[in-house]
């Protein structure tokens, strides 16, 4: 008989082979294809019918592998549809370096054995009611949405809902924005459930991903923790789905396959009929637009976790204080950081800024030192003593000859956390410093790290927004956002959600224990009311104020984007190129074509890049037309498109 098999590969269609074995829809089978055998899934409906004859192979073998469930294939036809990518792409997401995996004998998922212990957690008046709340309806899909306040207890509450699911026997799936995350996360959920789970996250080791994969395919493992890829394992039977700071940007896929996590998972619980609960301090905006139209439930806890008080804020005006040279911190700050540390509190100072300075040029010949791939500004790394591009990677020693004589002499201009970690290391001598970014918290000894911040053996932290993402440090009372007017600069669409978001995280990280807390903000704004809005304890004020300006101008969550980029290494063929697509697309689709303009980061990666932003109705009929029409168009040698539907990001 014929069947048709899905390949993991460019094609948006399964290719028919023969077979005598008995293969139903989701089995994994081994085929040839062209001079190589490859795992490929048979497929819910067959190729288009085209005209030319050709000699149909056949199947080599199936594979003893728990069938790909007909919910999931139809949540990837779907995702495959919706997000304007093959198939067959789709499908290598889910599949393991294009494998399918065969079972392991039992004793490999011993260390993921399934074993409740009983807890005496008490939930307070507001816990319990938000999980009656987030309970009701749990065997069917809806979305609902429990907003705490930062260090109310949310994880508790919904490791509650997630323990009534697991005991009848379903899997859970808890998404987590970062992989940074998942050691202290790990530990929680051990405390909790006493029991572990399985973590999932690039870092993960290929053997351990075999394992997991298996497991998670016959059911042997109950419970992933993971980043977003996590999301497209093949859950033998799924019954909820936790998307932990819904809100976080780190949840969109920006290279490669473009998706959002959270919106995609939202769309596997409905195709697999099962719960979502997404957590969050500050919804996404499409998040609360869904709870105001009435589509997301939600369930609010407005105390933190044993009363605890939220931090105070104190805005520090530069203006009426003159900074010392090559300084960022005032008199007035070291004072009030003086003061914390006397009462034995830990310290953060707050700059979104890896490196030591964003910006390098020299003071005799005023050559400014950029990336030669990219069209950004080389970082200075001071520990490394090299000159770092953030986006593509290169690497160069800081060391220059002049075109003027002799060696370049270096101005830095503003600062990144090294450079205030040197500052602050002057200014408090006595005291243990560490600098908490991806630069220093993603390598083997973050762990240990970790631990001597949590037990107060360090005493100041200098962090970017890393530090942000749910991290619990006891003993933090004190946090200085360095500079909070750097953050409130540029031209991005959500720039003031996306700041709203990070300053609410980050205060939530302070006061935790039940000590008094306060956030300091230096600024040269004396638009105070701009901070005050930021960091009101109700920030649905701030949403609904956000969502009237969308309204108004017709942007997201009320139209949709779709940005199409051109890259190319010819810069004058890829501008008439992109205008020679708008002209061939603009009439044809269900949406108004913007641009097409250069890209505010116009050269990346040794590519040119133009930019096309499409606007239109919240409708597949959208991306079908787009698809269409891509299709139809034959682009010049050497240009390459690439489609993000919901772009987060404009770079």
């Amino acid at each position: 008989m014929k069947v048709p098999i899905l390949l993991p590969n460019i094609f948006n269609y399964p290719f028919t082979y023969e077979s005598d074995l008995n293969l139903k829809v989701g089995d994994y089978v081994v085929v040839p294809f062209g001079k190589f055998e490859i795992t490929g899934v048979v497929w819910d409906e067959f190729e288009k019918k085209n005209n030319k004859n050709f000699k149909v192979k056949r199947v080599l073998k199936k594979l003893n592998v728990t069938p790909l469930k007909r919910t999931t294939i139809k949540f990837l036809n779907w995702f495959s549809e919706y997000n304007i990518i093959p198939k067959g792409m789709a499908l290598k997401l889910v599949l393991l370096s294009s494998n399918a995996i065969e079972k392991f004998p039992k004793v490999a998922y011993e260390n993921f054995k399934f074993d409740i212990k009983d807890n005496s957690i008490k939930l307070s008046e507001q816990q319990k009611k938000s999980l009656k709340k987030m309970n009701i309806s749990n065997q069917k899909f809806r979305v609902h949405v429990l907003q705490g306040i930062t260090g109310s207890g949310k994880t508790m509450v919904y490791f509650e809902a997630l323990k009534e699911i697991i005991n009848k026997n379903f899997q859970g799936l808890i998404l987590l924005p970062e992989i940074g995350l998942t050691g202290q996360f790990e530990k929680k959920f051990l405390e909790f459930f006493g029991f572990m789970p399985a973590v999932w996250h690039s870092g993960i080791s290929k053997k351990k991903k075999e394992i997991i994969w298996s497991g998670i395919s016959n059911g042997d493992i109950r419970v992933i923790i993971g980043a977003r890829s996590s999301l497209f394992l093949p859950f033998k039977k799924l019954g909820l789905i936790i998307v932990d700071e819904e809100h976080d940007q780190s949840y969109k896929q920006d290279e490669g396959i473009t998706y959002n996590a959270r919106d995609m998972a939202i769309s596997r619980a409905s195709f697999e009929n099962i719960p979502i609960n997404l957590i969050t301090a500050v919804p996404s905006i499409e998040t609360y637009e869904n709870i105001k139209k009435g589509k997301y439930t939600i369930s609010r806890i407005e105390q933190r976790y044993q009363n605890a008080s939220l931090p105070n804020y104190e805005i520090i005006n530069l203006n009426e204080t003159k900074l010392e040279k090559q300084s960022w911190l005032s008199k007035k700050i070291v004072d009030r950081v003086n003061s914390h540390l006397e009462k034995n509190d830990q310290v953060l100072f707050f700059l979104n800024r890896r490196g030591f300075s964003p910006h390098v040029l020299c003071d005799k010949c005023f050559n400014s030192y950029s990336c030669p791939n990219c069209s950004v500004n080389l970082v200075y790394h001071k520990k490394k003593n090299d000159l770092l591009c953030h986006y593509c990677g290169f690497k160069t020693p800081l060391k220059r000859t002049c075109v003027k004589n002799g060696s370049c002499e270096f101005i830095f201009c503003g600062p990144g956390v090294e450079r205030i970690s040197e500052e602050v290391k002057k200014k408090f001598s006595t005291k243990k410093i560490e600098i908490f970014s991806s630069d220093t918290m993603n390598k083997k000894d973050s762990r240990v790290r970790l631990k001597k911040i949590i037990d107060n053996e360090v005493q100041i932290l200098v962090g970017t927004q890393l530090i942000s993402k749910g991290f619990h440090f006891p003993n933090l009372n004190c946090i200085v956002v360095v500079d909070i007017d750097l953050s409130s600069q540029g031209h991005d669409l959500r720039g003031a959600e996306k700041n709203l978001q990070l300053y609410h995280q980050l205060s939530g990280r302070a006061g935790r224990t039940g000590k008094p807390a306060t956030v300091y903000f230096q600024t040269y704004n004396t638009n105070i009311r701009m901070i005050s809005d930021l960091t009101n304890s109700n920030p649905n004020i701030f949403l609904d104020k956000e969502l009237e300006i969308r309204r108004k101008n017709k942007l997201p969550p009320y139209q949709r984007f779709i940005s199409l980029i051109l890259t190319g290494e010819d810069e004058k063929k890829l501008e008439k190129e992109a205008f020679y697509f708008k002209n061939f697309i603009e009439k044809k689709i269900d949406g108004k074509v913007l641009g097409p303009v250069s890209a505010p980061i116009f050269r990346l990666k040794k590519k040119y890049r133009i930019r096309l932003l499409v606007r239109g109705y919240k409708s597949l009929k959208l991306q079908n037309s787009i698809a269409k029409n891509i299709l139809d168009y034959k682009f010049s040698v050497g240009i390459k498109l690439s489609v993000d539907v919901d772009p987060i990001n404009f770079n």
